[in-house]
């Protein structure tokens, strides 16, 4: 092929926007804008951008199992034994696990930690106690 034949590639610039929030079902990083709503490519839902604006207003307190508010960096312990997907072993109820993150995790997970013995993973706010 010479030369004066040979393919060349559009020149695109893509860009993510890192304003737009993930998505609320699925916590998708990948969200965009179609008009004038956020729609989410891998679970294909679609929300306003107001109504996310709102729902991060009513979601930005997150509270333990007995209703204390939890913070990053906080201490807490295992309410109840927790099976872990691929290990044999569960955590143990008492388990206490230290400098917590909080996240808009997958589904009701908001908690993202460092479990001794088990690695990092993310809990439910429900299945912890602050310290």
């Amino acid at each position: 092929m010479s030369p004066s034949t040979c393919w060349t590639t559009p020149d695109y610039h893509w860009t993510v926007s890192e304003t737009l929030p993930p998505c609320p079902e699925c916590a998708s990083e990948y969200t965009y804008e179609m008009g004038a709503l956020l729609v989410c490519p891998e679970c294909a839902h679609e929300w306003s951008p107001a109504a996310s604006v709102e729902a991060e207003d009513e979601s930005t307190e997150i509270k333990d199992a007995v209703g204390n508010v939890l913070a990053d960096g906080d201490t807490v312990t295992v309410i109840k034994d927790l099976k872990v997907k691929g290990s044999a072993t569960a955590i143990k109820v008492g388990t206490k696990v230290r400098n917590i993150r909080l996240v808009n995790g997958v589904g009701d997970h908001d908690i993202d930690c460092k479990v001794d013995c088990f690695g990092p993973m993310q809990l439910k706010s429900s299945v912890v106690k602050k310290v």
